[in-house]
């Protein structure tokens, strides 16, 4: 196959960060994607329904003259929010979403919940009015291998809670192992998950491929193969629950170089490209379209975008860098090929 056409997909997991940032980074998931979860760790966190408000409008100002995108907004859950901020969210319209970080567990997490169980009322609020908890899954215990945080969130965390909000929508984000695939495959109505990828792509061997990688330092850290394998299956077998979310985290190269570099990988500029990649060499290019267009927006309670995206298989090459404010953006795929391209994309978000 050279030429793919599917329905305008959806990154249902963006970090854009703000101002400089966000107006460097919006242009490359605007071209590809129609909407996007856009993530709330800002410095300070987007905590309330007016500052996610007022996040929207940021970016929509941000976005290139005379292209259509739809930021979908997200709250950051803190042990100090309350069902009646849920409510407000809900009630906005553009909420979609509110997101549990376990406090310290990856970037600008140091807010986040220290316990869930103080987040209960919050989360039974959150199912009688159908907004969806977006979930970070690691445990944050220093005594737990860093490989075994997500599998440990499952037992300790996710399934007991999972358990008893019955009706609440969950969605395990960026999953990285076959225990997280198992539990959302064989979970209750109402789980689902996001897989990045760079997750489908690289096992945690390109952590360390010709010296350390911090390009391809994330968390979820990579994992080992048979997890990437795993992930793979999942998503080739056209399960509704996995969709695409990729978990485009930009960092200025002087922040991943670095003695403690930060987490975070950037693949928007090849967003949908990438995962193009990923479904050919599962020989699942005709899943592609429902993983990325059509799963994400029917668990979320969205219309599927009328638009249409054409990739051709044309190998281009990435650059070095982007530029990004005063400093640098190295993406995923830096100096190295990718065999897909975007041809054409047309139409507006639904």
């Amino acid at each position: 196959m050279t030429s793919l056409v599917i329905r305008r997909p959806d990154d249902c997991h963006l970090h854009l960060r703000d101002e400089t940032a966000l107006r460097a980074v919006l242009p490359f998931t605007a071209t590809r994607f129609a909407r996007a979860i856009v993530m709330p760790n800002l410095k300070p966190p987007i905590t309330t329904t007016e500052l996610a408000l007022a996040y929207r409008k940021r970016i929509l100002a941000a976005l290139p003259p005379g292209v259509s995108f739809e930021p979908l907004m997200t709250l950051y859950l803190t042990d100090q929010t309350t069902p009646q901020e849920i409510t407000r969210a809900q009630a906005s319209g553009t909420v979609h979403g509110a997101k549990l970080y376990p406090a310290g567990a990856t970037t600008h997490s140091d807010a986040g919940v220290t316990d869930v169980r103080r987040i209960d009322a919050v989360l039974e609020r959150m199912a009688e009015v159908s907004m969806v908890l977006q979930v970070h899954g690691e445990v944050t215990d220093p005594d737990v291998d860093m490989f075994d945080r997500e599998a440990r969130f499952i037992d300790e965390v996710l399934a007991p809670l999972a358990e008893r909000h019955r009706t609440l929508r969950v969605v395990f984000e960026h999953i990285t192992t076959r225990a997280a695939v198992q539990f959302v495959a064989s979970g209750r109505k109402g789980i689902a998950a996001t897989v990045t990828p760079q997750h489908l792509l690289m096992n945690r061997n390109a952590l360390f491929e010709g010296g350390l990688r911090p390009h391809h330092y994330c968390l979820p850290v990579l994992k080992a193969e048979a997890d990437r394998a795993a992930l793979l299956a999942a998503v080739a077998g056209g399960s509704e629950r996995f969709f695409l979310g990729t978990d485009s985290a930009p960092h200025a190269r002087a922040a991943k170089e670095t003695a403690c570099g930060c987490a975070g990988i950037f693949s928007a500029h090849a967003g949908i490209e990438l995962y193009a990649e990923a479904f050919e060499a599962a020989g699942a290019l005709d899943k592609l379209e429902g993983f990325a267009s059509c799963h994400g927006a029917d668990f979320y309670g969205l219309p599927r975008n009328t638009g249409t995206l054409t990739l051709t298989r044309e190998p281009w090459e990435v650059p070095q860098h982007y530029p990004f404010g005063a400093d640098e953006l190295v993406p995923l795929r830096a100096g190295e090929r990718i065999a897909w391209r975007i041809a054409a994309a047309r139409g507006a978000p639904a």
